[in-house]
């Protein structure tokens, strides 16, 4: 098959890649590790802002979060055949969806995308909002083909879920996952009173009833509840949330750090290591302390990116050597015995 070839053959030159950095011991405990400096990107890889990422028979399509009045549009759209050298390749979408400016007349981007696909259906999920407030919603873009030389690739099919000031949670950072029954879960949620999640129809990607039951999946327990952008992977018997904690888009100055905890259900609860609830538990796997270049700060809003039996994890850190510039990263997870993710 097609696919199948060209993934293989995008996973094997990474694996190429990813052997160069290993050969350097890296102590996994249960505690953490030392980091690498990460797989090496070139190309289109600043300003990086909350990735979302998926294969096709063409190789990797990366989307990230955009402003209003970015070239080329919002939610910018790149490629990449061997996950290193990156190209920009056009954005989701011209201009802001009418719907979302009907909900939020003040919202000026759109932020963290999400990307699945079922049956044969791409869905981007994203999310609308204001700075530090909670009116905010989660939309919906289609596609048939990831094609980005294709004419009217992405149909927006509108709102998800959304909340409100009287809400207690904010619903933006989507990030879905299908259980092993076929059911869809989306997780979401940042800062207020921190990650929750709700089911999704498998046929609409929206939720099952217009009042879903919300679910409590994590919290720091304690203002400001800086936790937030959850993403949740099925690897043998676990469930795998990684989370970020304190404060993004501060540049240089950004203390943004992630963290990840493991349950045996999609909707929780998860725990750490030491079986601790993931309030201020959870174990670290990307942080500025780990990174022994010291260059870049503030890792976080991770997706990863699953090829058969190898991980990746994909996020935004900023470069204390480009002016604190939001830019992309990859680094290969390994796995400890007791089946903890460590980050090379």
């Amino acid at each position: 098959m097609k696919f199948r070839t060209k993934m293989n053959s995008t996973l094997t030159a990474l694996l190429v890649l990813a052997s160069v950095f290993l050969l350097v011991p890296s102590a996994a405990t249960e505690e953490g590790a030392a980091q690498s400096s990460g797989l090496p990107v070139s190309g289109n890889v600043v300003p990086v802002h909350d990735p979302a990422i998926i294969l096709d028979e063409r190789g990797a399509h990366l989307f990230s979060t955009s402003q209003v009045g970015e070239e080329p549009g919002l939610i910018h759209w790149r490629t990449s055949t061997d996950l290193t050298d990156w190209s920009l390749r056009g954005a989701v979408f011209k201009e802001m969806p009418a719907w979302a400016l009907e909900f939020n007349p003040d919202t000026r981007g759109i932020w963290a995308p999400d990307i699945i696909k079922a049956s044969d259906e791409y869905r981007l999920y994203y999310s609308i909002s204001s700075f530090g407030k909670n009116t905010s919603a989660i939309g919906l873009a289609t596609a048939t083909t990831l094609d980005p030389e294709a004419e009217n690739v992405w149909q927006d099919q509108g709102m998800v879920f959304s909340s409100k000031f009287s809400d207690d949670y904010n619903a933006i950072d989507p990030n879905i996952v299908i259980d092993d029954e076929g059911r869809h879960w989306m997780s979401f949620g940042s800062f207020w009173s921190g990650i929750k999640m709700v089911e999704l129809d498998a046929k609409t990607g929206k939720p099952l009833a217009s009042r879903p039951k919300v679910y409590d999946i994590a919290s720091r327990g304690a203002p400001p509840n800086a936790i937030e952008a959850p993403f949740i992977v099925k690897r043998g018997a676990y469930y795998y949330m990684f989370v970020s904690k304190d404060f993004c888009c501060r540049r240089a100055d950004s203390t943004y750090f992630t963290v990840v905890g493991r349950s045996e259900n999609p909707t929780g609860p998860y725990e750490g290591p030491e079986r601790s609830l993931m309030r201020d538990g959870g174990l670290p796997v990307l942080h500025a302390d780990l990174d022994p270049s010291g260059r870049f700060v503030g890792p976080g809003h991770p997706a990863i990116l699953q090829v058969e039996d190898t991980y990746l994890i994909v996020y935004h850190a900023y470069d204390t050597e480009n002016g604190g510039a939001p830019t992309l990263r990859i680094q290969l997870l390994e796995w400890t015995e007791s089946g903890w993710p460590v980050a090379q």
